[in-house]
């Protein structure tokens, strides 16, 4: 079994301005993923925590969005298939984060 895609996006806007961001950011990321044939399934808030569904080329993927005072967490267990897309997949979700989570 594959391991867990974790990325990790530092940030200085405090939790709560974070969680706002994220919160008006799912719609362009379901636009965004949409373009590469990802339809998200499921997005739930509870607290600071994000959980989502997604499928991509006939897979599901879960994951979770975790927001800290600090940082946000991205964990996200791929099926093998997607695993073998895990770098690229790392790549997109570390810069599309930190365009969302950089101070404006």
């Amino acid at each position: 079994m594959p391991k867990p895609l974790i990325v990790d996006i530092p940030h200085d806007l405090g939790r709560d301005e974070a969680k706002r961001r994220l919160e008006h950011g799912t719609d362009q990321a379901r636009a965004f993923l949409a373009k590469s044939g990802i339809t998200v399934d499921q997005l739930a808030w509870t607290g600071d925590r994000l959980d989502f569904g997604v499928s991509a080329m006939t897979q599901k993927v879960a994951g979770t969005i975790d927001v800290g005072a600090e940082s946000v967490r991205l964990e996200v267990k791929l099926p093998f298939l997607l695993a073998l897309f895990a770098e690229k997949i790392q790549k997109v979700a570390s810069k599309e984060g930190n365009l969302l989570l950089t101070k404006k």
